[in-house]
């Protein structure tokens, strides 16, 4: 039976203690976060290993990314930070990296030094034995290029977001295109309005799950389903912790059973 998983920090005032129990009590059995402190990470990666929770994936900052196209005063710490993730993920064995491609509305188009720099990047993270997973965001062009420039490296894979793709998209579906490089998913609700990425427990928005589970299915995918949650919001606040925890788990036990068919 493949793992379900929820991302850290969904909501405030808890502990790594607290929430890795949590999680361990609702049936998540992975998760990850924002790849930025290495001493950070590996405080938490220890204390959630106690409960049985391993780090599914780990997200690289995504902080001016654009300049990654753009050859700017801000280009070599956009690449720092992607390499200091994927340094991160090889320090508490970690396998993936997810990785955005452009950030906005208007990003630029890809270029030839953001070509060099990306392939710079794939170079570094096969030497580090961590697949970089380039996630669907608001642009075709830029994940398009990569895994069309990338397509015989194994350690590029896609990572899907059905809440990106239901807001960020509407009407374009991502599985059809690229399901046959996916390695980790964030899976999360909207209502489908455009840009409006509101991270809530599946279920709880317009999004169509029989059709992103079936789609996940028909891929041969076989890894955790991770929700990617943003509890902080008025939409929960009647929630207590346990509350949202069991509503998130239930969310995720009823997607695994769409998506493996039971």
């Amino acid at each position: 039976m493949r793992k379900i998983g929820m991302s850290l920090w969904a909501i405030d005032g808890l502990s790594i203690e607290e929430y890795a129990s949590l999680l361990k009590d609702h049936g998540f059995e992975t998760t990850f976060e924002l790849a930025k402190d290495l001493k950070e990470t590996a405080a938490n990666a220890e204390v959630l290993a106690r409960y049985g929770i391993s780090f599914d994936s780990l997200h690289a900052p995504w902080h001016k990314i654009n300049s990654m196209w753009r050859n700017n005063e801000y280009t070599e710490a956009a690449y720092a930070q992607l390499t200091n993730a994927i340094d991160i993920c090889e320090a508490v064995g970690c396998p993936i990296a997810v990785v955005h491609l452009s950030s906005g509305l208007t990003p630029p188009p890809p270029t030839d030094a953001g070509r060099a720099l990306y392939a710079k990047l794939v170079a570094y993270a096969e030497k580090k034995k961590v697949t970089v997973a380039f996630e669907n965001q608001r642009m075709l062009g830029n994940i398009g290029w990569a895994f069309e420039e990338f397509k015989d490296s194994p350690y590029v894979g896609f990572c899907y977001d059905c809440g990106h793709e239901g807001c960020f998209t509407p009407g374009r579906q991502y599985m059809p295109l690229f399901g046959h490089k996916i390695v980790c998913t964030h899976i999360h609700d909207n209502n489908g309005n455009f840009n409006e990425d509101l991270h809530r427990i599946p279920f709880d928005g317009a999004l169509d799950y029989a059709r992103v589970t079936r789609q996940i299915r028909e891929s041969g995918f076989k890894g955790a389903l991770v929700l990617e949650l943003e509890g902080k919001n008025d939409f929960y606040a009647s929630l207590s912790p346990e509350a949202f925890f069991a509503r998130a788990s239930a969310a995720a036990h009823k997607l695994r059973a769409m998506t493996d068919g039971e």
